[in-house]
C-alpha cells in the first residue's frame, strides 16, 4: 500500500507538530497550513491524497474550506475539531468532509482513521468495472463510484458511499455497529460507534429527500442497520 500526500491544516502549533510528527514517524509525506486560505492553496498545489482539517482556523470556517476544496476536488477530508456536537458534524459532512475525529485524540486512532482512508480509495478504485447494484429507484454504479436515485446522482461523501455500499453488498442483512465500523473504519473505537449514527443520518437524509415515500435502510435500535429489498 503506498503511502499517501497528506495536507494538515492546522492553526495550533502543538497539535500541528503532534500530526506531523506523527506521520513522519510512520513514513508518511505531508505539507501544512495554518489558514483556511493557506490550506486551499496547498491542496490546489499539492493535490494531496488526504486532507486533516481542524475546524476552527483563524481566518475562515473550516466547513467553508470543504466546501471550496469540494468545488474542484474530490479528495478525501479528515476532519480534526474540538466541536462535539452532533449538528458540527453535519454541518461538515454536509458540506463534504469523509471522516471527523474529535479532538483530545490518539495518534493511533489517528494512524487508523488514515489507513482506513487508503483501503476506501483502494476499494473504489478497484472496482468492477462490469458490476452495479440495483434497488428500486436506487443504483450504485461500482465501476464510476457514483450512486443514482430515480436517475438522479446523489453527491455521497467516500464514507456514505462505503456504508451504502456495505449495506447494498448485504441487502436484507441486519448488520450489526461493529460489524459496519470494522468494515469501514478498520476498528471499533467509541468515537466510530457516535460517528456512525451521524453518517447514517445524513445518509438517509440523502435518500429520503429524493423519494420520500421509499425507505431504503432501516435502523434496528441498538443492534445496527439493514437495507430494505424493495
Amino acid at each position: 500500500m503506498n503511502k499517501p500526500l497528506i495536507l494538515v491544516v492546522e492553526d495550533d502549533a502543538s497539535v500541528r507538530n503532534l500530526i506531523c510528527a506523527t506521520l513522519k514517524a510512520n513514513e508518511y509525506s505531508y505539507v501544512t497550513a495554518s489558514s483556511g486560505a493557506e490550506a486551499t492553496a496547498q491542496a490546489a498545489t499539492h493535490n494531496p491524497d488526504i486532507i486533516l482539517l481542524d475546524l476552527g482556523l483563524p481566518d475562515i470556517d473550516g466547513v467553508q474550506v470543504i466546501a471550496q476544496v469540494r468545488g474542484w476536488a474530490i479528495t478525501p477530508i479528515i476532519v480534526i475539531s474540538a466541536r462535539s456536537d452532533d449538528s458540527d458534524k453535519i454541518a461538515a459532512l454536509d458540506a463534504g468532509a469523509d471522516d471527523y475525529l474529535t479532538k483530545p485524540f490518539s495518534v493511533e486512532e489517528l494512524l487508523a482513521r488514515i489507513r482506513a482512508t487508503q483501503r476506501r480509495l483502494i476499494y473504489m478504485s478497484n472496482a468492477s468495472p462490469a458490476s452495479s447494484f440495483e434497488n428500486g429507484g436506487l443504483k450504485i454504479d461500482y465501476a464510476a463510484g457514483c450512486v443514482y436515485l430515480d436517475g438522479e446522482e446523489l453527491h455521497l461523501t467516500s464514507i456514505e458511499y462505503k456504508l451504502l455500499c456495505l449495506l447494498a453488498q448485504n441487502v436484507g442483512k441486519v448488520l450489526t455497529h461493529k460489524y459496519i465500523t470494522q468494515n469501514v473504519w478498520g476498528s471499533s473505537w467509541d468515537n466510530d460507534i457516535a460517528s456512525l449514527r451521524v453518517y447514517m443520518a445524513a445518509l438517509r437524509k440523502k435518500l429520503e429527500s429524493a423519494d420520500g415515500e421509499k425507505q431504503y435502510i432501516q435502523t434496528h435500535i441498538g443492534v445496527g442497520y439493514r437495507m430494505i429489498r424493495l
